[in-house]
């Protein structure tokens, strides 16, 4: 709304300057003065004289006037806007060519067409001072004109009239090339880092878009400070939870280990796995962005293919190694659960297998976490400033951790749907017999609403990978070939929502896992542990057995007598 105000009054001051167009004092010789107006500095040239083609004697007039105009300029409606204003107000000053050297028609034609439109949106027409129609047009033999090179140009190029002893050349003068705000080509500028040193361990080795030996900055260029701190409250707040409802699950496990028998039990070690990932977010929040995610001296990048420092590698550890070992647990959970159910397997001929379940869980994560360290793969988030793999390589996203979470996905929800066809047809058969099926069916609600708590979520975090993964070389060329101003009204770039849903959806399965505790026996498991562990606290006697005792009285020397 702001910037929608300033462009309302900017373009009332603009109606509002009815000034003659396009004089000046003849009777005053052209005398060329260095370019003190800040926005018309480095244009492509240096030199302009007073008064210009407003009749502006100085150019602290002109300041206070062109410099309305900045809100136009900053939003880029026309790429030639820029040139054009600075053309008319601080035209430019040539030692050999003593005439005015106006903006060509064609210029301000582009200027019009690309502005025009925001103008009449609000009601306003395009100057009159500033009519197309006054300016010279390209080719004119008698008056000679600037032009820029196309109307797709961001920055005016030109070659300086070599003029003849005869007078100057007939042919048209175009201003010298400029360093522009911004330029619409591919190469390393802010806020990406250049990696030159050949030196570095990165040099030759990445690639952002087409760009090589330049390095995407430590955040997200994309998200603002303000969502970045809303990120780093919201992985923090979640895996904050995330670590009391798992540590609250392990230790009633701990116990009370009898109570969680197989094929129950894997949702135990599926929360511990939790505890330590939420965990590694939690070392995050401790050790802050900067020091887990990000490298480079000075000018920090996000890190790329690395294996230290040992605060990233901790991270990447706790993070990826249980965060895998937890989607392997769930797939036994799943295979237990199709044993009971559908082989009509016991406790005990389950739990036989325990040890190969264990030597899965915990050994495929171990080999998938030791290649990525040999590989080189960690590499840096720049949304939640934590180690992992496949943040920068789509490669190593798709290998180590969309293609596993599939996999992982899709066996385990098989399991999990052959056994809830197994346990219908139990339920089915007993009603048959006439027997009651409370039990059964308070069970086959517990396992459902537990498979939609992890099924969902999963599926979730699956989705926002393939989204990151099929946009992120888009957004690399974006920020390479592209200026932000072109991100913003192109609406290119990651959503920010996409990003805090997956952080959100890795976490709330660990949350959630403490569903399975949540009833009368854990209460009961933590008073019986309280009065084995603190007999004080719990032993004290009744009042009305205190109350029904007898008491007994002793006389000496006589027997002793009830009462």
């Amino acid at each position: 709304m702001a910037a929608c105000r300033g462009v309302r009054w900017l373009l009332l001051m603009m109606m509002m300057m009815r000034h003659p167009p396009l004089t000046r004092a003849a009777s005053k010789d052209i005398v060329c003065e260095p370019i003190t107006v800040p926005m018309c500095k480095g244009i492509g040239y240096n030199l302009t004289y007073m008064p210009n083609l407003f009749n502006h004697d100085t150019q602290e007039e002109v300041g206070l006037e062109v410099h309305q105009f900045w809100p136009l300029v900053r939003i880029r409606c026309s790429a030639d806007l820029l040139f054009f204003l600075c053309s008319m107000y601080t035209p430019i000053c040539l030692p050999d060519y003593r005439k005015p050297l106006p903006p060509c028609r064609s210029v301000c034609e582009r200027a019009k067409r690309g502005c025009s439109p925001l103008m009449t949106q609000y009601g306003f027409e395009w100057p009159e001072r500033m009519g197309c129609e006054l300016l010279p047009v390209l080719g004119d033999s008698e008056r000679l004109c600037m032009d820029q090179n196309s109307s797709e140009a961001t920055t005016p190029s030109a070659v300086e009239p070599k003029p003849t002893p005869k007078g100057p050349s007939r042919r048209r003068p175009a201003p010298p090339k400029a360093p522009p705000e911004c330029e619409r080509e591919c190469r390393c500028r802010e806020p990406l880092a250049a990696i030159r040193n050949e030196g570095h361990p990165l040099h030759n080795r990445i690639h952002t878009g087409p760009l090589l030996n330049c390095a995407l900055p430590c955040r997200q260029p994309y998200f603002s400070a303000d969502e970045h701190a809303f990120a780093a409250f919201w992985i923090g707040l979640w895996s904050v939870l995330c670590f009391v409802s798992t540590l609250t699950t392990v230790a009633t496990f701990l116990i009370d280990m009898e109570r969680f028998k197989y094929p129950e039990r894997p949702i135990i070690f599926l929360a511990a796995c939790f505890l330590f990932v939420s965990l590694g977010y939690i070392v995050r929040l401790l050790a802050g962005h900067e020091r887990v995610a990000c490298g480079g001296g000075e000018r920090q990048h996000v890190l790329y293919d690395t294996t230290g420092p040992a605060l990233c590698t901790l991270v990447f550890l706790l993070i990826y190694y249980f965060g895998m070992a937890s989607s392997i647990w769930w797939v036994v959970l799943s295979f237990t659960w199709f044993l009971a159910a559908g082989m009509k397997w016991g406790n005990e001929a389950i739990a036989g297998y325990s040890p190969y379940f264990h030597l899965a869980a915990w050994l495929v994560p171990s080999v998938k976490s030791a290649a990525v360290l040999a590989l080189s793969a960690v590499d840096g988030d720049p949304v939640a400033g934590v180690c992992y793999v496949g943040n920068q390589s789509l490669e190593s996203l798709r290998g180590f951790v969309l293609a596993p979470l599939v996999l992982y996905l899709f066996t385990g929800s098989l399991f999990l749907l052959a056994g809830f066809v197994a346990l219908f047809r139990i339920r089915s058969v007993i009603k048959q017999g006439g027997t009651k099926t409370d039990k059964l069916e308070k069970l086959m609600i517990r396992i459902g609403l537990f498979t939609v708590l992890y099924t969902a979520p999963a599926a979730v975090v699956v989705a926002c990978l393939v989204y990151e993964q099929h946009y992120r070389p888009g957004w690399e060329r974006a920020l390479a070939c592209s200026c932000p101003a072109d991100w913003q009204r192109a609406g290119v770039g990651p959503d920010f929502a996409v990003f805090m849903l997956k952080y959100f959806m890795c976490l709330v399965v660990g949350i959630t896992s403490g569903v399975w505790i949540w009833s009368g026996k854990t209460v009961e498991s933590w008073r019986r542990f309280t009065s084995r562990r603190w007999p004080c606290w719990t032993r004290k006697r009744p009042a009305a057995a205190a109350a029904a005792a007898p008491i007994t009285l002793y006389h000496k020397p006589g027997p002793p007598s009830h009462v």
